[in-house]
């Protein structure tokens, strides 16, 4: 059938064929069936919408990017050809059924999610059957693969190519601005790939581009590597592992990241960076995705398992993940804490002490030491990590001299002060990333949560327990009516409550 095509000015995820019922009718296909455009020699598979009263009949509406790609304007003929369903659409029915795949029938499902030739509930349904049904080894091995080589890759002709990762849901996270600068300063090569934020208040992608330009090609990754040792890099402007950004865009209205996949998903992109050897981070307790130490070495083992069988060198390091890492929570006051960190060579224990740990653990795996962390903290303290810092900053197009006071920190705030004398009993992560994002975080660079007091600590009555910082002034008032409702930070005295709360009078 040869339609009219209609422009609509928006930019979809996946490509769209909007068709009028009339049409749609004539043509047997109804919403959500594939159809081919093809003008001239260009052609793409786009999933079927009605749209009623919306689009005339002999008319079809295409999205802007998929217009690109056709290489159509307003007015061209358009070709629409009715296509079945692809067959990976029954290898998903089959996991849905709790069957094994073989390695076949992963490869196809991989590939039709990157060549979006699946509809959004199909894809839905795959992840949905892997975490009810979980996989095994074999085919979370082969799914690695498959997203491997369904994506670009680096090839790194000479040195030693490491990389960490860590597996999220502890804010404030950003060890990875220490790590990568330690670990080039003693001439390993780690080309660092990392996310944006989904659900947290940053990822280390949203805290480096405070400083630099994180929106880095395949081959400026490796040649910036290559130059300076080291650089930090938002993993989703290449085309690494490109079913991975897919995979995630369904879970998250889903709030859910099955096993299979988070392996599958962090080995891809270690992987397909060509690097050798690789520390995951993997954070237990109240709080972050894994709920204790035991579940953390069950995790810790499949990773291992999956990096022996890709030929990686895997170590994992099971951290504590019961409060944010440092004091700053949001991009650009991570940003702010991790630079002044290597500025004044010191900071708060807990991202000194993971941050250093990691990078020890990396020089011990290749063999440039047996005491790791002394080594990496000689590194850190000689002042050669911020020199490198600077390198990789001005590599990505950065300014070197920033320094952390230049940071632009929001300047709207409010201070949430102790209401009694006491101590801090706990710090709840999930509340500390509620109220960041209701700051503006991560979209809002300066939005954010300053700690001053966490957990143990002792407190008197009216001393600061964190600050929130925010650009706009509705979100500050928003981020403090979230923080009044769930209070992040609790304190206690030594007497917790009075049973019963009545008094017994004679």
């Amino acid at each position: 059938m040869k339609l009219i095509a209609k422009i609509i000015p928006i930019k979809s995820v996946r490509p769209l064929a909007i068709m009028n019922q009339s049409d749609a009718e004539e043509l047997g296909v109804f919403e959500g069936d594939r159809v081919r455009l093809v003008a001239g020699r260009k052609y793409l598979t786009a999933t079927v919408q009605i749209a009623l009263g919306f689009i005339e009949k002999g008319y079809i509406g295409i999205c802007l990017k998929s217009a690109e790609d056709l290489g159509v304007e307003d007015g061209s003929e358009v070709d629409v050809i009715p296509i079945p369903k692809p067959a990976s659409f029954e290898y998903i029915r089959k996991k849905l059924d709790g069957h094994k795949l073989t390695r076949e029938e992963i490869y196809e499902i991989v590939r039709d999610i990157v060549n979006d030739a699946l509809t959004e509930v199909e894809l839905t349904a795959f992840v949905l059957s892997s975490y009810v049904h979980g996989m095994d080894l074999d085919e979370v091995e082969w799914m690695t693969r498959a997203m491997i080589e369904t994506g670009e890759t680096i090839d790194f002709e000479e040195g030693i190519v490491v990389d960490k990762h860590s597996i999220g849901g502890v804010p404030g996270n950003k060890i990875s601005l220490i790590i990568v600068p330690t670990v080039a300063s003693a001439g390993l090569l780690i080309p660092k790939t990392a996310s944006r934020a989904i659900t947290s208040a940053s990822g280390t992608a949203d805290t480096m581009e405070v400083l630099a330009n994180v929106n880095l090609s395949i081959e400026e990754i490796k040649e910036i590597t290559l130059r300076v040792g080291g650089v930090i890099a938002w993993g989703g402007a290449t085309n690494i592992a490109p079913a991975d950004d897919k995979i995630i865009r369904v879970e998250y209205p889903l709030a859910i990241d099955p096993r299979s996949q988070l392996l599958a998903s962090v080995m891809a992109k270690k992987g397909a960076i060509g690097a050798e050897h690789v520390v995951i981070d993997v954070p237990v307790g109240e709080g972050s995705k894994v709920p204790d130490v035991e579940e953390g070495k069950k995790l810790a083992n499949d990773f291992v398992e999956l990096g022996r069988r890709l030929g990686l060198n895997v170590t994992c390091a099971i951290t504590y993940g019961g409060q944010p890492v440092g004091r700053a929570v949001g991009p650009a006051l991570e940003a702010w804490e991790a630079l002044k960190a290597m500025e004044e060579r010191k900071g708060a224990k807990s991202l000194m002490e993971k941050a250093l740990g990691i990078a020890g653990i990396i020089f011990e795996m290749v063999g440039k030491t047996t005491n790791g962390y002394e080594y990496a903290k000689e590194i850190f303290e000689s002042g050669k990590t911020l020199e490198k810092f600077k390198q990789i900053v001005e590599a990505q197009g950065g300014d070197p001299n920033v320094r952390s006071d230049d940071i632009p920190i929001g300047d709207k705030t409010y201070d949430v002060i102790s209401p009694i004398d006491g101590a801090v009993a706990k710090v709840y992560n999930s509340r500390i990333v509620k109220v960041a994002r209701a700051a503006g975080a991560p979209k809002d660079k300066g939005a954010g949560v300053l700690l001053f007091k966490k957990g143990g600590f002792h407190v008197k009555k009216g001393d600061v327990l964190f600050r929130i910082y925010a650009e706009k002034e509705w979100k500050l008032d928003k981020a403090i009516e979230v923080a009044l409702k769930e209070p992040p930070v609790v304190v206690s005295g030594m007497i917790l409550e009075r049973y019963p709360s009545y008094r017994w009078m004679r």
